[in-house]
């Protein structure tokens, strides 16, 4: 850490420079001698990036900022907040502490919080912008899985969310991440009644039931319709073959969260499907994350159109449905669509269709934009179709 950026001249310098362009400004001279132009452009273009992931970092005065890895890296506030709300009891650990995001909003509902993070500037970053944030939090520079082999330390809770970046390659498979999870699954087990684990949104949710053992719940947050994180969560003294699923969509819908069990989908049977009716329904990405694909119809009153065709219809509309939903203005069988189609400009979706929305955009010469939408499926009879939709 350069402490002299913290310094209110050239605090003033980063938020009067916010929209300046950061290549140019780091190839001048800079203004002050204690602050080179590189420290100057990494803290305005991290700061730049925190306006929206982390608001409350971006609004409070002198606070000090890593790389843009590191707030890449880090959870987003929305998510933070979400995980706060599941831990169990008053003393917590983050591992993998990082920027310190998520002991932040651990801190703001425990009274003991532990940041375990071995790098030392990120360490001393973190604790810095906690003085700022006004929050209690224990810093350990330190490795958090030795830590823990060393103090023997019992907590409530045991977060961690192993790096996914090694040796400059991205990995999202539990076993390639660092720490290694499951080889010292029994350790991490050992000294907490819960254990949280981030995950890479690529990981297959199965995979991870099954290389975890006894996961109790499974949560997947999603933010404005991206799935961000997988959350796997053991809790002492529980085993389940058949956990929770939780899909989350914290400040989203009008509907926070969706739950269900993986045999209760797996068992329901829809018996037959419908032809587009007056409302389209696309669920939110966490919902296909999750394979929930036919207990839709049953807790939100709805028709699915095709078995693989993972849109869904009705007659009434169902605003608390948690995706985007269209209004249907036409319905056209793709062979007649492409031969009398004058519409140039459309957003193209494709949901169960042998082309994708940018072969789809070049063979029809349609241009992306507009208030209009084309979904391309595969209909209940099989049938290619076009149906032209207005958002909801």
């Amino acid at each position: 850490m350069n402490e002299f950026i913290l310094n209110t001249e050239i605090q003033n310098f980063i938020n009067d420079n916010l929209k300046t362009d950061i290549a140019k400004l780091s190839l001048r001279k800079s203004p002050f001698t204690t602050v080179s132009s590189t420290e100057l452009a990494i803290q305005i273009d991290s700061k730049k990036r925190c306006e929206a992931k982390l608001p409350t970092w971006f609004k409070t005065m002198d606070i000090y900022y890593p790389t843009k890895l590191a707030i890449e890296q880090c959870s987003s506030e929305i998510a933070a907040a979400y995980k706060a709300d599941l831990i169990t009891g008053e003393n917590i650990i983050d591992l993998t502490g990082g920027l310190g995001v998520d002991s932040y909003y651990f801190a703001l509902k425990a009274a003991n919080v532990s940041h375990c993070e071995i790098n030392h500037e990120l360490s001393e970053i973190s604790k810095h912008n906690s003085v700022k944030l006004n929050v209690k939090i224990n810093y350990l520079n330190t490795d958090g899985l030795s830590y823990l082999k060393e103090s023997g330390q019992q907590f409530d809770t045991i977060y961690l969310d192993p790096s996914r970046r090694i040796a400059n390659k991205k990995v999202f498979l539990l076993k390639d991440c660092e720490p290694d999870v499951i080889t010292n699954l029994d350790l991490l087990k050992e000294h907490c009644s819960l254990l949280m684990i981030k995950t890479a949104p690529l990981l297959d949710i199965q995979s991870g039931i099954q290389e975890l053992k006894a996961v109790s719940s499974v949560h997947i947050i999603s933010i404005r319709n991206e799935c961000k994180e997988l959350l796997f969560l053991i809790r002492k003294g529980e085993t389940s073959a058949d956990p929770l699923i939780t899909c989350a969509f914290p400040g989203f819908y009008d509907l926070g969260s969706y739950t269900f069990r993986i045999s209760e989908e797996k068992n329901y049977e829809i018996r037959q499907y419908s032809k587009p009716l007056k409302y389209i329904y696309e669920p939110d990405t966490a919902l296909l994350k999750a394979g929930c694909f036919k207990l839709i119809t049953r807790d939100f009153a709805l028709h699915k159109i095709h078995q693989h065709t993972h849109l869904y219809t009705s007659s009434e509309l169902n605003k608390s449905f948690p995706g985007r939903i269209f209004q249907l203005e036409n319905l056209n069988e793709y062979g007649r669509f492409i031969k009398e189609n004058k519409i140039r400009k459309a957003n193209i979706i494709s949901r169960n269709f042998p082309s994708n929305p940018e072969e789809l955009k070049k063979k029809l010469k349609i241009n992306d934009g507009g208030d209009g939408y084309l979904l391309f499926c595969t209909g209940p009879e099989n049938n290619r179709i076009v149906l032209e939709c207005k958002r909801i």
